[in-house]
């Protein structure tokens, strides 16, 4: 016969879920009950060095709505300029100024991304809760001796040891200001007047208006943004964290020093990305993408065993004694102006935006056609010497210690010079690879890289700066465009003669015009070297 009885363990354990699934049940409506309210956030509270703070979150809309800019705050009224949302600094103002100026030239930029990248993400924002009562020196909660009877942040526990409750954020009782992501908030109040009146006037860095427009029908039909989904942005949640303007038992001059302290840290810990870093971490920018496949990939360029690294990843520039050959930022630098002859529209569609990540296949071209370059690259006689020898002495100048060639082919400002002039001439005036490198060794051959500090060099005056004595990075432009001109891509005499003009004022220094032959000559006798 079956045993019907019982088991006790089982009973214990469906009793226990069922008892679990109880409480979670009455928990959910409480807490429904308590979200209703507008006028209060669900937060938890933490306290760091001294620092009390509730951290939750909010759409985007009541960001948008209720928190202004930290430069509003009534302490700093006396200076403040309501047109651009700045403090005005001077004699009176500089000790209580408490944000960098805005910059409303990035706002444009900030509203784009959040519209058209699918995956944007803002971190949270800090921010600090002020009450009227805060500016009135004889309010009932200052006491005789000018300290506060209690904070401007109302917080109501939900649990026993009062690490989880509700903070009042009622607009009848306090005012709320973006102590650290002011910018933050510049771009998503943009994004909440785009989408209510369909376009959003653009500004400049003072918030002059720049004579134009975002607008939705130029965001549909640019970067094909879902009319819905752009609807539905508003109701997106950002991270936030309060603290209280003035705590319990502060005068108005602690509290005012505590939260200048607190913005100051923030802004000192949060130390910004180098140009290298970003090239490292960028997944959007499709020169990016490239120039990490080819560093890590292409043998002139890839980590070898005893081998020094030939790429600096962080710093964008590389100093005489360094064993590196280039750096990240030059190579995402050379792809952008190699391939965006081939790719333009891998380049977002105006300054300051965000490129969109390119389709794969495209990206996979890229990096065959960048892979092309650098095997040629690889090919000259310059680079050839690298098989036996490292680059401090070929880079560095003949009057610095140990010596060197003074060979421009190591300084990532020519390296850039040449993958643009390379760019014009393969993909607009469709010369081959090959036939240009054909020509730039025998170039090479002849010395034409090398002694950049001579006056015979092509490039005295032009990449080396013969008065400071060294290299002189507003030259690149002048750089690539002799080296189309040597490789044959100018023809027409009017551009013929510019370029001559501007190579004879290149080496003109301090009114004296330097021939190739290191004598003193008329700016006009000047010439332009023989075309390849």
């Amino acid at each position: 016969m079956r045993d019907t009885a019982s088991d006790p363990t089982a009973d214990t354990a469906r009793d226990y879920l069922e008892r679990k699934d109880k409480e979670k049940q009455v928990l959910a409506l409480l807490l429904d009950k308590f979200l209703q309210k507008e006028n209060q956030i669900l937060v938890q509270k933490t306290e760091m060095g001294g620092t009390e703070a509730y951290v939750g979150s909010v759409t985007l809309e009541w960001f948008a709505s209720r928190v202004h800019f930290a430069s509003g705050l009534p302490l700093l009224q006396k200076k403040y300029n309501a047109e651009t949302d700045n403090v005005e600094i001077d004699a009176d103002s500089i000790d209580e100024i408490q944000q960098r100026p805005l910059d409303w030239s990035r706002q444009a930029p900030l509203v784009q991304y959040l519209a058209a990248r699918k995956n944007h993400k803002f971190p949270p924002v800090l921010v600090v809760i002020n009450q009227s009562w805060v500016d009135k020196p004889k309010a009932d909660n200052w006491d005789s001796e000018g300290r506060a009877r209690k904070s401007t942040t109302d917080f109501t526990p939900l649990d026993q040891d009062g690490k989880v409750g509700l903070l009042n954020v009622s607009e009848d009782n306090v005012s709320i200001y973006a102590l650290d992501g002011q910018h933050r908030l510049m771009g998503v109040q943009g994004l909440i007047e785009l989408i209510k009146t369909g376009k959003l006037q653009r500004y400049k860095k003072d918030k002059t208006a720049d004579d134009s427009f975002i607008t939705v029908s130029d965001l549909l039909e640019q970067y094909q943004v879902d009319p819905d989904y752009l609807q539905s942005l508003p109701k997106e949640k950002i991270g936030i964290e309060f603290i209280c303007a003035v705590n319990a038992g502060e005068t108005r001059t602690e509290a005012r020093r505590r939260v200048r302290s607190v913005f100051v840290h923030v802004n000192l810990m949060a130390a910004p990305l180098t140009k290298g870093q970003l090239a490292q971490l960028n997944e959007d920018d499709g020169f990016a993408i490239v120039a990490r496949k080819i560093a890590v990939t292409h043998p002139l360029l890839e980590q070898k065993p005893n081998r020094n690294p030939r790429v600096n990843w962080n710093s964008a520039t590389v100093a005489a004694n360094s064993t590196v050959l280039t750096t990240l930022q030059a190579l995402q630098d050379m792809s952008e102006r190699y391939l965006g002859q081939k790719f333009p529209h891998w380049k977002p569609f105006e300054k300051g935006l965000i490129p969109m990540r390119p389709e794969d296949e495209e990206i996979e071209e890229g990096i065959a056609e960048f892979t092309k370059l650098f095997d040629n690259l690889a090919s000259l006689p310059s680079y050839k010497i690298l098989e036996h020898e490292d680059t401090p002495i070929l880079r560095r100048f003949s009057f610095e210690k140990g010596g060197g060639e003074a060979n421009i082919l190591f300084r990532p400002v020519a390296q850039v010079a040449l993958a643009q002039a390379l760019g014009f001439l393969v993909f607009k005036k469709g010369l081959s690879v090959a036939s240009i490198f054909k020509k730039l060794r025998k170039f090479d051959q002849q010395g034409g890289f090398t002694g950049m500090e001579y006056p015979q060099s092509l490039w005295y005056g032009v990449l080396y700066d013969p008065n400071k004595k060294r290299v002189q990075v507003s030259g690149k432009e002048l750089a690539t465009k002799l080296l189309i001109y040597i490789l044959g891509g100018i023809q027409d005499s009017m551009e013929r003669a510019e370029l001559r003009k501007a190579l004879a004022n290149a080496r003109t220094v301090e009114n004296k015009t330097i021939g190739f032959n290191g004598e003193l000559v008329e700016p006009k006798e000047v010439g332009l070297p023989p075309v390849l």
